[in-house]
């Protein structure tokens, strides 16, 4: 049981979502929602406070009357509930439900405790509210994703369970479930927040992390195909630059490589006199950039990894709401804390550094697959009849399309504002856009990195390296062998991809 208590971290939300470890709200916080609540039904009377006796956005400048308060909160569910676009996959959902319940835990909502302890049986009862991936626009947060989850929070809308999806109504009286009590504001603090783009986001970073775990795998796994020199890996030649992800992937690659009998020693083959003798070198002296430089690309996607997971932590455990409600202080303070420009600028820097990793993954594959260019594997690491079979070439042009379609997707969204609410949201930061065009971006970077390993292991069993492999890459090659066929005969190839996507998607190639 994994105890709510505002300060969740990258490993905690890792154990929610996917080994389905159950939450508790502690009792502090539980007890904290309560004072907030109280505080804020007390202070607010005889006062004008934005959404709890005021319209909306443009429509703040009407007063609300009291009998009409709960229906205020109620209207606004309902009508912003408007979402568009698939549902979003029950992953993110529930990492968007562990983000909107630890901020309200906060104490700084005046929510009812109702919200905390319904909220925690969606999530340890794996209920999946239907939210759709298009509608916020991230600015008074993610309105329209957040309603739809306010909307099953109140007995209404759809819900995902046990692989189907349902009236709420239905699950909440199988599961004896109470919808939530609406009492002061309930629906504009479900609402106002980064709570979606920030689910999505930190999901993300996860896939992105073992993403990259896995091009360092195949970046090995090549040098040791080519044979490569392994002074571009040193720790002396790193050091001299001080960047952390560069130093960070290079010993990644030399402990992966350290018991490798391919690799070589420049000092025994060019360091020597009879080198110096030649005239020219059949054998390149250094590597194409896709193999000498990983360090050096692979770096800065690293380190970008490590910022926006900082980040994205930071914002969980952030009150992203308006008002701002401080017991301590007895006040309330109107801002804009539900803003999304840090999560956007997070989710852009993301996925730019992941398809430069699906390019670095391109080229790699490219470089085994033209022959003249590794002049060691037959064209298209054919192991077929050259002629008749066509070995990874079709699969070639499914990685190139894809890197290509990274490529387009990398532009940012952090500076497409389209002013909307009349004016009122007059710059935003399209940050669950941000959110959701990068989970397509990662998507399909595990989607190159399948073809590339297909292409790897084809080109191991044609050398025929055996014993001379490190431990590491004949571990992974023993596993992939169960899940790759040896291409000889050609038939088609989109199982295989298939699988090796899921496999690289759910294993991490180091612990």
């Amino acid at each position: 049981m994994l105890p709510i208590n505002n300060t969740l971290s990258l490993d905690d939300f890792y154990k929610v979502l996917f080994e389905n470890t159950e939450i508790q709200p502690t009792s502090k916080n539980l007890e904290r929602i309560d004072a907030s609540f109280k505080f804020l039904k007390e202070f607010s009377k005889n006062k004008v406070i934005y959404g709890v006796n005021t319209g909306f956005g443009p429509m703040a400048q009407y007063k609300i009357k009291d009998k009409d308060r709960l229906q205020l909160q109620y209207n606004l569910i309902r009508s912003h509930a408007s979402g568009l676009g698939k549902p979003m996959d029950a992953l993110y959902v529930k990492a968007l439900m562990l983000a909107r319940l630890n901020t309200l835990s906060l104490g700084k909502s005046g929510v009812h405790k109702s919200v905390a302890e319904v909220m925690q049986q969606l999530i340890n009862k794996n209920i999946t509210p239907l939210i759709f991936e298009h509608g916020g626009v991230g600015a008074s947060g993610d309105l329209v994703q957040l309603a739809h989850l306010a909307l099953v929070l109140i007995g209404e809308g759809e819900v995902f369970y046990k692989g189907k999806r349902r009236e709420t109504k239905e699950v909440f009286s199988e599961e004896n479930i109470k919808p939530i009590k609406i009492e002061i504001r309930e629906g504009l603090a479900l609402m106002n927040g980064t709570s979606a783009m920030t689910g999505i986001g930190i999901v993300n970073v996860i896939y992105a992390k073992r993403l990259l775990n896995w091009s360092v795998f195949c970046s090995a796994a090549i040098n040791e195909i080519v044979q490569a020199y392994d002074d571009h890996l040193s720790y002396e030649l790193n050091a001299a630059k001080k960047h952390y992800g560069q130093q960070y992937i290079a010993e990644k690659m030399r402990n992966h490589l350290k018991d490798s009998k391919l690799t070589r020693d420049r000092n025994e083959h060019l360091y020597n006199d009879a080198a110096d003798k030649n005239t020219y070198f059949k054998e390149k002296v250094q590597e194409y950039y896709s193999l000498r430089c990983v360090p050096q690309i692979l770096g800065p996607v690293y380190d970008t990894i490590a910022h926006t997971a900082k980040i994205l932590i930071e914002e969980v455990n952030s009150a992203n709401d308006n008002p701002i409600i401080d017991v301590e202080n007895e006040q309330v303070y109107h801002g804009g804390n539900f803003h999304g420009d840090y999560v956007a600028l997070e989710m852009d820097k993301l996925k730019l550094v992941i398809t430069k990793m699906s390019m670095l993954a391109e080229r790699q594959l490219n470089y085994l697959l033209n022959n003249k260019l590794n002049d060691i594997l037959p064209p298209f690491v054919n192991l077929g009849k050259l002629g008749l079979n066509f070995g990874m070439q079709g699969a070639q042009f499914s990685a190139v399309s894809t890197t290509a379609e990274n490529q387009m997707l990398s532009n940012p969204m952090y500076i497409h504002s389209i002013p909307n609410n009349n004016d009122n949201q007059d710059i935003v930061s399209m940050g669950t856009n941000a959110a959701n065009i990068t989970k397509t971006v990662i998507d399909n970077a595990f989607e190159v990195l399948s073809v590339e390993i297909i292409t790897i292991v084809q080109a191991l069993r044609y050398l025929n390296f055996s014993e001379k492999l490190s431990d590491k890459t004949r571990q992974v090659l023993e596993e992939m062998n169960k899940i790759i066929p040896e291409i000889k005969a050609d038939a088609p190839l989109y199982k295989t991809n298939a699988e090796v996507k899921e496999y690289l998607k759910k294993h991490e190639v180091y612990k």
